[in-house]
């Protein structure tokens, strides 16, 4: 999942608006707001599915749309490093794969941006959060695309752990999130695919293909390792979001799963991972690992990374220069209504 949500905070508003008034509710309102809450806890506690009318409490709303439109934004920040490399494809066969996988990327935005809203949320709210940095997005987006290798490396480690974090996503509690996701995740196991496949490519060729696969993995290892997020222990939201069915398995867990699924790949690929503690544990059944770098992580969510600044200000471009495109869809929405409405009272 392309989101540090349940670890990160909004950054704060610049100017605190008036303290909010709770009103007081009647002894009937009180008790239908308890029955409500009823009705949800029990939904919850039966896996069921919380659709957009039903009642949810005021705080299960807003960590949905505080994930759902940060996920939706790394989507859209995500197609940044690889569409630099657009135009500097290797062959016609890379560059047509390359392009649909960012217009996938862009689509995958538009599923959870339109899932955020059946929770009361507009588009231009969520984006005006994403372009003045009050909300968040993958801090794995912050680093450059220095190689044609890191491209397939982003295929392989990036969105292989994108895949572990979403495949559970799809039991999202929350049902359009849910349904958004079954899509997204068959076509990010398409990018993790298409990413490994262009590595191996690369590993067949010469000694300069070969080292070029090597750095990028060097380079992004441990930086997947930090997208699952901190240690449980530094983690306290993902308890309350795994109450609610948001959130399925700890940071750790899939960490973990992440590791063991893919050593075995970096062998078939002939790759080393740069850890000198990862070996496989017979008593655990399972990989041990070194200790990743928190605080190269905090600092890159913080906006100290290679290229946040970079990422926020081509994206904010990009939004200003498509304003005439918005303008034009809506002028055109506009008469298409003056036209109907007039046949209207013709008829």
């Amino acid at each position: 999942m392309y989101t540090q949500s349940f670890n990160v905070p909004d950054a704060p508003v610049a100017a605190a608006g008036p303290r909010e008034i709770k009103p007081v509710l009647t002894q009937e309102q009180q008790q239908a707001m308890d029955r409500a809450q009823s009705q949800f806890d029990r939904l919850i506690d039966a896996d069921g599915k919380i659709e957009p009318k039903d009642w949810m409490p005021e705080a299960y709303r807003k960590t949905l749309v505080r994930q759902i439109s940060q996920h939706a934004h790394s989507e859209i920040v995500g197609m940044l490093p690889e569409g630099n490399w657009i135009s500097r494809a290797p062959s016609l066969k890379r560059k047509a794969i390359l392009i649909a996988k960012v217009q996938d990327e862009g689509g995958h935005g538009l599923y959870l941006y339109s899932a955020a809203e059946t929770l009361g949320t507009s588009r231009d709210q969520m984006l005006d959060a994403l372009h003045t940095g009050r909300a968040k997005y993958s801090s794995i987006f912050n680093y450059p695309t220095l190689t044609w290798a890191d491209v397939g490396v982003i295929g392989w480690l990036v969105d292989g752990a994108a895949i572990m974090n979403q495949i559970p996503l799809c039991r999202c509690s929350y049902g359009p999130y849910a349904r958004a996701m079954v899509r997204i995740c068959k076509e990010e196991s398409f990018h993790q695919r298409q990413g490994f496949e262009s590595l191996m490519v690369m590993m067949q060729g010469n000694a300069e293909q070969q080292a070029m696969v090597q750095d990028a993995v060097n380079r992004w290892w441990w930086k997947c390792l930090a997208m699952f997020g901190p240690p449980d222990a530094d983690s306290t939201n993902s308890t309350q979001g795994m109450r609610w069915g948001i959130k399925r398995i700890s940071n750790d867990d899939l960490r973990q799963k992440f590791v063991d699924a893919t050593v075995p790949q970096a062998k078939v690929l002939g790759v080393t991972l740069p850890d000198s503690d990862l070996k496989w544990n017979e008593t655990r059944g399972q990989h041990d690992y070194g200790q990743i770098d928190w605080d190269e992580f905090w600092a890159t969510v913080n906006g100290n990374g290679p290229c946040n600044k970079e990422r926020l200000a081509t994206r904010v471009k990009a939004h200003e220069d498509g304003q005439w495109v918005r303008d034009a869809a809506l002028a055109y929405a506009r008469k298409q209504q003056q036209r109907l409405q007039q046949q209207q009272e013709a008829a």
